[in-house]
C-alpha cells in the first residue's frame, strides 16, 4: 500500500522533458532516457532473461538486506527469482543506456542477483571495468558461470558481506555505482557515507527502489541534502544522484 501511494503522488508531481529547465537533465532525459534506438544488445539482454525464466533449479537464498517482498522461503527457484525480484527487461535495458550515454569506465554494482544488470552494463560498454558484489554465496556461484558461458570478460564478482568489501574499495574511483543490494535505510546511508570518497565531479550513482519503504525513501531525502550532491532525477523505481560542481542543486521527478 506504501508503494501504491507514493506512486500516485509521483504521478502528480512528476514532469516529462518539457518541465525540464536544465540542458544538463534535459539531454539525459531526452538523449538518453526517452532513447528509442533498438540496440542490438537488447536481443542479448532479452535472450539471457528469457532463458533464466525456464530454469527450475532451486537455491538456497541467503539475504542480507530486507529480503524480498514476495520470496519468503529461502529455497527458491532460478525462474521465481527472475519473476520477482530481479531486474526487469525495461530498467536493464535503461541501465544500458545510462552506461552508453556517460561512457562510463569503472562501474561498481552492490547486488549482483542472477546478473541481469550486470551483463546489460556490460554490453553497454566492453572496455569498462565492472565490479559486482553478491552477498549469497550460492547465487554468486551460479551467476559466475553465466558470466563466463556469456564471455563477459570485463566483470570481477565478487562475494561477500558489503562492509567488509567496500572498505577494501573506498580507494578507487567509480564512474558509476549501482546500489541494488540491501534495500533498508541504514545500510543505504552507511553505503553512500562509505563510498562518497570514491565519487568524481562526472560520478552518477544509481539507488534502486528509493520507495521500497518508507524508511527507503526517508534514507533517499537525506541523501537528496547532503552537501556534495547537486542533482537528483526521481524516476520512481530508481533515483539519480550527481556530484557536479557546476550545476545548481536542483531535484527532478521524470517520468519513464
Amino acid at each position: 500500500m506504501y508503494q501504491v501511494l507514493q506512486y500516485i503522488k509521483f504521478l502528480f508531481k512528476s514532469t516529462n522533458q518539457h518541465g525540464v529547465h536544465s540542458p544538463f537533465v534535459y539531454n539525459l532525459v531526452t538523449k538518453c532516457f526517452y532513447d528509442k534506438t533498438r540496440f542490438t544488445e537488447y536481443n542479448k539482454i532479452t535472450d539471457f532473461k528469457r532463458r533464466l525464466k525456464k530454469v527450475k533449479l532451486k537455491i538456497n537464498v541467503t539475504d542480507f538486506g530486507a529480503g524480498s517482498q514476495k520470496l519468503k522461503s529461502k529455497s527458491r527457484k532460478v525462474s521465481d527469482i527472475v519473476k520477482h525480484v530481479s531486474i526487469s527487461g525495461k530498467n536493464a535495458k535503461l541501465i544500458f543506456r545510462v552506461i552508453k550515454y556517460f561512457n562510463s569506465q569503472s562501474i561498481l554494482e552492490l547486488g549482483t542477483s542472477l546478473g541481469f544488470a550486470t551483463q546489460a552494463m556490460s554490453l553497454a560498454n566492453s572496455k569498462s571495468r565492472i565490479t559486482t558484489i553478491e552477498g549469497c554465496p550460492e547465487i554468486s556461484n551460479y551467476t559466475k558461470t553465466h558470466f563466463e558461458t556469456l564471455q563477459l570478460d570485463n566483470i570481477k564478482l565478487i562475494n561477500g558481506n558489503f562492509n567488509d568489501e567496500l572498505k577494501k574499495l573506498t580507494s578507487n574511483k567509480y564512474d558509476l555505482i549501482f546500489f541494488d543490494g540491501n534495500h533498508q535505510k541504514k545500510a543505504t546511508l552507511n553505503y553512500f557515507e562509505t563510498l562518497l570518497e570514491t565519487s568524481n565531479n562526472n560520478s552518477v550513482w544509481i539507488f534502486d527502489d528509493i520507495y521500497w519503504s518508507k524508511g527507503m525513501t526517508e534514507a533517499w531525502e537525506i541523501i537528496k541534502e547532503h552537501p556534495k550532491v547537486t542533482v537528483t532525477v526521481d524516476t520512481f523505481y530508481w533515483g539519480f544522484v550527481f556530484f557536479r560542481k557546476e550545476q545548481l542543486k536542483e531535484h527532478f521527478k521524470i517520468r519513464i
